[in-house]
C-alpha cells in the first residue's frame, strides 16, 4: 500500500467528519465529541434589542455551523480581545469611523470590517500552526516565533523546513570521513584546524577570532573530544530564539533576534538544496523574473555547486539583504572535508540588540577567500535582471546585484 502525509489540519479533518456525520476515533471524533463546542474565533458582531451578540466559528465544525451567541455566554477573553483589536486596527487604517450600521433595526458590523476580522483570525491560526511546525522540525533548542502585524499574508505555500543540506541526486555532501582528532584539550593540542593547516577559529569564550575569508574546521563525529568541546559551535545549531516577521517596507518576510547577540557569535547556518552550477543557471532565470534571491554559490575552492534555499531551507531563507549587514558569512568544514562543499555559517559582525533585524550582504563583500581563483568568493549567483535594494542603509548601493 502507498501512504502519503495528510496536509489537512486536524481541525479541517474534524470539520469534514462532522459535516458528513462520521465518527473517527483517531482524530477525536466520537459520539461524545460530536456534541462538544469550543470557540475557534469570532466572525461578526451586532447589537439587537440592547444585547451584544458575536458570530462564533466553532473549532472542528464547518462554517455552516456558525451561531450568534450573546457576549455573556462567551468564556474566551483572548479571542474577544483579538476581535476588538483587529476591528480597531482596520478602522484606524481605513480612517473609517462608522463601524456599526443599522440594518433591519439591528446595529450590525460593516460587512467589510467583518470580512477583514475573519481573514485576520484565519491568518492568526495559520501562522500559529506554521510556528508549531517549524519548532517541531528544528534540531536546536532555541525557539522560532512567527509574527505578522503588517498585512494578511500567511505562511509560504511552497517552503519546507530542513536542518541541513538537501543534496540533489548524484551529489554527496558527506565524504565518508573516518578519522578525527585525539585531543583531550582541543585548543591546546594539534586539533582538526591545525591538521588542515589553519588555526582554531574560536577563542575561549567560543567567539570567532579569525578574519573573513578563512575557513572554519570543527571537530567531527569521529573526534575523541565530547559535545562540550569548544571547537563544536556551528554543528550545535542556532543558539538564539529568532522571529520570522513581516516587514513594513515591501521586503516581504524578515528575521529578527529575540535575544542580544554579542560580536563574533554564531547565529545560524544557510542551508538548502545543493545543486550543480548548471542547474543553478537554469533556476536562476526563473527566479530573476520573480525577483527572488535564494541561490548561493559554493565557490570557496571551485564553482561546481550552489545552494538553493527557495523551496527547502531553514530560518536563513527569510533573512534579508543589507548593504550594511550585521551578519558575515564563513565556510565551515565538519564531517565533509570536500572543499567544493563547505557549510555556510552566519556570524555576527557587531553586537545585535534584542528585537533587531538580522541581515547579510547578498554580494558578500569582504567574505571572499583571497587564495581562491574565483573573483566572486561566496556571493550568491549573479543575476541577469537588476533588483532594486530596499535595505535603507546609508551606504546602500541601490541594487541587490
Amino acid at each position: 500500500a502507498w501512504y502519503v502525509p495528510c496536509l489537512a489540519s486536524l481541525e479541517t479533518l474534524q470539520e469534514l467528519c462532522r459535516k458528513e456525520n462520521l465518527r473517527c476515533n483517531s482524530i477525536g471524533i466520537t459520539n461524545r465529541s460530536l456534541k462538544s463546542y469550543e470557540v475557534e474565533y469570532l466572525c461578526d458582531y451586532k447589537v439587537e434589542e440592547g444585547t451584544e451578540y458575536y458570530l462564533v466559528k466553532w473549532k472542528g465544525w464547518p462554517e455552516s455551523s456558525n451561531t450568534w451567541e450573546p457576549q455573556k455566554n462567551l468564556k474566551c477573553p483572548l479571542l474577544l480581545q483579538n476581535f476588538l483589536s483587529d476591528k480597531n486596527e482596520y478602522l484606524s487604517r481605513m480612517r473609517e469611523s462608522k463601524a456599526l450600521k443599522v440594518r433591519n433595526h439591528v446595529k450590525a458590523l460593516n460587512p467589510v470590517v467583518a470580512d477583514y476580522i475573519v481573514k485576520k483570525a484565519k491568518q492568526r491560526i495559520a501562522l500559529q500552526r506554521w510556528k508549531e511546525e517549524l519548532n517541531r522540525k528544528k534540531n536546536h533548542k532555541a525557539m522560532i516565533l512567527v509574527e505578522n502585524t503588517v498585512d494578511l499574508e500567511g505562511p509560504p505555500l511552497d517552503f519546507y523546513y530542513i536542518n541541513e543540506y538537501k543534496p540533489a541526486p548524484g551529489i554527496n555532501v558527506i565524504n565518508g570521513i573516518t578519522t578525527g582528532c585525539e585531543c583531550t584539550d582541543c585548543p591546546a593540542e594539534k586539533c582538526c584546524p591545525k591538521e588542515a593547516g589553519f588555526i582554531l577559529a574560536y577563542n575561549k569564550q567560543k567567539k570567532l577570532k579569525i578574519q573573513p575569508g578563512l575557513p572554519i574546521y570543527e571537530c567531527n563525529s569521529f573526534c575523541r573530544c565530547g559535545p562540550d568541546c569548544p571547537n563544536r559551535i556551528v554543528q550545535k545549531g542556532t543558539p538564539y530564539s529568532l522571529c520570522i516577521f513581516r516587514t513594513n517596507n515591501g521586503r516581504g518576510w524578515g528575521v529578527k533576534t529575540l535575544q542580544k547577540i554579542k560580536t563574533n557569535s554564531f547565529v545560524m547556518e544557510y542551508v538548502g538544496e545543493v545543486i550543480t552550477s548548471e542547474e543553478a543557471e537554469r533556476r536562476g532565470q526563473l527566479y530573476d523574473n520573480q525577483g527572488n534571491t535564494y541561490l548561493f554559490d559554493l565557490d570557496y575552492d571551485s564553482d561546481e555547486f550552489t545552494v538553493d534555499a527557495a523551496r527547502y531551507g531553514n530560518v536563513s531563507h527569510f533573512v534579508n539583504h543589507s548593504c550594511d549587514p550585521n551578519l558575515q558569512v564563513f565556510n565551515v568544514f565538519i564531517d565533509n572535508l570536500d572543499l567544493r562543499l563547505p557549510r555556510i555559517a552566519l556570524f555576527s559582525t557587531r553586537t545585535i540588540k534584542a528585537g533587531e533585524e538580522l541581515t547579510f550582504d547578498y554580494q558578500m563583500k569582504g567574505s571572499i577567500d583571497l587564495t581562491s581563483d574565483s573573483a566572486d568568493g561566496l556571493s550568491p549567483s549573479r543575476k541577469r535582471i537588476r533588483t532594486v535594494c530596499k535595505c535603507g542603509a546609508v551606504c546602500c548601493r541601490g541594487y541587490l546585484n
